[in-house]
């Protein structure tokens, strides 16, 4: 993956960042329905450290909101208590069928040589 190229657009890069990690969640937690989905706070957790995030080019939210407003993320059901969080957890996000194309697709582009 070219990161020069990635890193010229940080909103493009943060968007495929939150996509891997909920796919990411999808995959490690199959069955698991309740599991397969994170809330904000969980997301920020994960790319705290992620440079787009980390330097302030892109707001978390904000992306998210794009993501959700495209159809690539969902918002998962009604919040409830999670036994394996050991809490009520908030709004959860989880990766829709058509946020998986827009993954692979990107992977796929950005891993061929110009």
């Amino acid at each position: 993956m070219a990161a020069s190229s990635t890193k010229a657009d940080p909103v493009h890069a943060t968007l495929l960042a939150i996509l891997k990690q909920l796919n990411q969640a999808e995959t490690v937690h199959e069955g698991a329905t309740s599991d397969q989905a994170l809330e904000l706070p969980e997301i920020e957790r994960r790319l705290s450290d992620f440079w787009a995030i980390d330097n302030g080019s892109v707001k978390l939210g904000l992306a998210l909101g794009l993501l959700l407003r495209n159809g690539l993320v969902a918002a998962a059901g009604v919040p409830d208590y999670s036994w394996q969080r050991q809490r009520a957890v908030a709004q959860r996000y989880q990766i829709t069928p058509e946020g998986k194309k827009f993954l692979v697709a990107s992977i796929q582009t950005s891993d061929r040589i110009g």
